[in-house]
Formats: structure tokens, C-alpha cells, sequence
């Protein structure tokens, strides 16, 4: 990586994991309007159901963590939270029309795996009872191997998994003991055999950036991970937003590396990922060339949602249960509230418990697509696009803050190749990919939002 593209490039823009980002949702936005938008959704596409659960609790809170994540509550408002995420289940399903198929659960917090499999395998049930799926839908969950046993790994199996999702961050003890994470319970090698022997797909969660790591040290983590061969890999670049999540303070004490350190972390992550057959999905993913994201990458087709990146066919609206979960619609997206008291509260009353969401604009549903076809393929084909929204190509440019003189600049980095008709990022730009979405967007022309860096 050119250290004049780092300097001109690195610096803060949105990660588009959804557009408008989470941060421009508002209060005005309340659960009558998410109701009505739940049914709208019945007749807009994606047709397909994705239904996210939030478990925020953790035994231990690791400081690095920019989740919606709270310490283990009492066994009181332990019970009365699962039973309250049953009850919204029971106010949300009458809304979905009984025809339409369920291509996704998954399982985010916090730390899933702290409630007892028993009880997430009565959530799937809950769901999976009231509406038929699609073939081979992804039921998938995040892990802490740091507290679980062989037997728990199996539980989960047995809860009807299939795709775990382990979060290991690091392989280096020291690395983990400063960011107050606790190593991993059984060792890594006996995992992936227990999972392997039941056919559940594996994903690996590693967190370059953090106090300790160093180039070197990454690439030992990463040349570990790839000898247990998981089916994907992902390779976040730690956010350091402690404006938002005043405990990363803790880190800055500690001594974080600096961006030039940071990219060569990643970019020896790349390397040696590449040379193991892994292909590069979106911002940080990898996965290997039998991995039906990497087809429809191939394809043009690849696509993500509040779950992660997915296809086409997995692809679903997604309805979120549980403290901060963000349910996002076709036309609107909605976030519970953050505390945990008041959600169960509300739903006991009765009452869905929407603290904020978004309306979107056509314009904005028009650049969202755009925007996400970008982040996710690495190029747009105006045509192609022009086809599937049904509308010309001249009205969808109008609609995002397309600007050829930006556009030139980018070339003449080396950062895209573009035309009237397409716009592809190039191998050497595909890091700044981001910063290409962002001049495509009209928010960006006056926000006050706080955004990380690529890098």
C-alpha cells in the first residue's frame, strides 16, 4: 500500500454497513410507524424473513468492544428478559404474512452463548414453528470459546445450528489479557474437529489494532487461523470510538498501533490468506472458493444486511428481538431501546419498545442500493442497476451525489477505473472502497456525525 494513498485516504467515512448509517436514525420514529412498516414489508422485497436476536450480556466485558453490551444481570431480570423476548416474538409474527420464508436467525450481542443452549434452541423453536423455510437457511450464532466446554459446543449443535460464528480476536495471550478477554477454553484445534464431525460451517472472528499486536504477531494469529481452515475468516479493524464507547478509553493507556502498523497488519493478513486460497469478500472478509459468497461475488450478486454478507438467496428484511436490535425493513429501519429495564418493561406492557428508526426517502432506498452494490461487488454497472430498480440510469445518478470530476480524482489515484456506464474499484483501492461510497452519498455533504478510519 502506497503510504501517499494512507495519507490522502485514512481518514473518517462510514463503514455502510447500512444506509442512512446507524447514527442518523432519530427519535422521531416510533413503534406505531414500525408496525405499520412491518406490514408494508409483506409486499416489498427482499421477500424472505431474517430474524435477529440480541443477548447483551457477558460474564466479562472486554474493552475494546463497541457492541451494545452489559455485564451478567441478576437471575431475575435474566428470566424476565428471555420471557420478554417470547413475548415480542408473540407481538411481531402476527404482522408477517404466513407465506413468505424464513432464509436466516441469527444470534448477536454481548455473548449469545451466555444463556444456556436450552433456552436458545426454545427461541429457533418459537420462530421456526409459525413459518416454513428456505432450503438450507443459515441458522447461525456468535460465540465466546472462552467459556464454553466441549459439552456446550454440542448443545448448540444439538439447538440446530448451523453456521458458528467464534470469536477469537487474537491467539496471543497477552494480547487478550490486556483488552480483559479470556482465552479460549478448550483449544482452538478440538473446536473446529467437534464441528467439523457434525458438518457445522465454521466462521473465525480476529481483531487487528489492538494494544500489543504487532505486525508480526498478527501474522503469526493469522497462519494459526488458516491451519484450522474455517469456511470464513473475517479481519475487523478495531474502531477506537471512545466517544461512543467510553471504556476503549481503558486501551489508549495501554498503547495502540499506530495506522502505519495497523495496514501492515492488514496487508500481511491479505497476503497470507490469499496464498492459503481464502478470497477477499467486501471490506474484511475471506472465505474459501467453494463458498457461495464467493460465487456470488463472482457474479455481481453478493449482498449484506445487518446479519453480515449474504446472498441473494439467503438474503431476507430483517426483524430483531431484544435490547438494541435494529430491525431493518425496506423502507424504514427501527432500533429497540438500549435499556434493559425499560424493554422489559415495555414489552410486558404490552408495547413494542422502539426507541428510534428512519424513514427512508425513495431517493435514499435509491442509494442505498447503490451505495451497498459498491461496498459488497467492488463495482457498479449503472445498467445493470438501471434493470433491477426500473428505473433509468440517469434518475439513479440523480439520486446519490455522483460527480465525475470526484470520480477522475479517485482514477487518478489508481483507486477506481470508471466510465459513463461502470465504476470498479481497483485492487491497490479496494481499501478506500469506502471513501469511494461516501462522495456517492448526499448526506456527506453536511454532516455532523462521527465516523472511523479505514485503517
Amino acid at each position: 500500500m502506497k503510504q501517499e494513498l494512507l495519507d490522502k485516504y485514512n481518514t473518517p467515512v462510514p463503514r455502510y454497513t447500512s444506509y442512512p448509517p446507524a447514527n442518523y436514525f432519530h427519535e422521531g420514529f416510533n413503534s406505531e410507524q414500525y408496525k405499520e412498516a412491518i406490514c408494508e414489508s409483506n409486499n416489498q422485497y427482499p421477500q424472505s424473513l431474517s430474524f435477529y436476536f440480541h443477548i447483551p450480556f457477558c460474564l466479562r466485558l472486554c474493552h475494546y468492544c463497541g457492541c451494545n453490551s452489559y455485564a451478567a444481570p441478576t437471575e431475575e431480570i435474566l428470566h424476565r428478559y428471555i420471557a420478554a423476548l417470547h413475548k415480542e416474538i408473540d407481538m411481531v409474527l402476527p404482522l408477517l404474512s404466513k407465506t413468505r420464508k424464513i432464509s436466516q436467525i441469527h444470534y448477536g450481542g454481548g455473548s449469545p452463548t451466555f444463556l444456556p443452549a436450552i433456552e436458545i434452541e426454545e427461541l429457533n423453536n418459537h420462530i421456526l414453528e409459525h413459518f416454513e423455510t428456505i432450503h438450507h437457511p443459515e441458522i447461525a450464532i456468535e460465540c465466546h470459546p472462552g467459556w464454553m466446554s466441549e459439552k456446550d459446543w454440542n448443545e448448540l449443535i444439538g439447538a440446530g445450528f448451523n453456521r458458528l460464528s467464534i470469536g477469537i480476536q487474537d491467539f496471543n495471550p497477552l494480547v487478550l489479557t490486556i483488552v480483559h478477554r479470556k482465552s479460549s477454553l478448550l483449544p482452538p484445534e478440538e473446536i473446529v474437529s467437534i464441528l467439523r464431525s457434525s458438518k457445522v460451517r465454521i466462521n473465525m472472528d480476529f481483531l487487528y489494532g489492538l494494544p500489543l499486536q504487532t505486525e508480526a504477531s498478527f501474522s503469526e494469529t493469522i497462519e494459526r487461523a488458516v491451519s484450522l481452515q474455517p469456511d470464513r475468516l473475517v479481519t475487523f479493524s478495531y474502531a477506537h470510538v471512545p466517544w461512543a464507547f467510553p471504556r476503549q478509553k481503558i486501551l489508549e493507556k495501554a498503547g495502540l498501533p499506530s495506522s502505519d502498523e495497523k495496514s501492515k497488519m492488514f496487508e500481511n493478513a491479505y497476503r497470507i490468506l490469499c496464498q492459503a486460497n481464502y478470497q477477499p469478500i467486501g471490506l474484511d472478509h475471506f472465505v474459501r472458493k467453494d463458498d457461495e459468497l464467493y460465487t456470488a461475488l463472482q457474479n455481481g450478486q453478493l449482498h449484506r444486511n445487518f446479519q453480515g454478507y449474504c446472498t441473494r438467496r439467503t438474503t431476507g428484511q430483517v426483524y430483531a428481538f431484544g435490547v438494541t436490535g435494529i430491525s431493518q425493513l425496506s423502507t424504514a429501519y427501527a432500533q429497540n431501546t438500549k435499556d434493559i429495564i425499560e424493554y422489559i418493561e415495555k414489552i410486558e406492557a404490552g408495547i413494542l419498545p422502539i426507541s428510534k428508526g428512519y424513514q427512508l426517502s425513495t431517493e435514499e432506498q435509491i442509494t442505498r442500493e447503490v451505495i451497498e452494490t459498491l461496498m459488497c461487488n467492488y463495482r457498479i454497472n449503472w445498467n445493470e442497476l438501471s434493470e433491477h430498480l426500473k428505473i433509468s440510469v440517469d434518475e439513479i445518478k440523480q439520486a446519490t451525489a455522483y460527480t465525475p470530476t470526484r470520480l477522475e480524482e479517485f482514477a487518478a489515484d489508481g483507486i477506481i477505473e470508471f466510465d459513463e456506464n461502470h465504476i470498479q474499484m481497483t485492487t491497490e483501492g479496494k481499501l478506500f472502497v469506502r471513501n469511494v461510497a461516501a462522495s456517492l452519498d448526499k448526506l456527506m455533504f453536511k454532516t455532523d456525525k462521527s465516523f472511523s478510519k479505514p485503517v
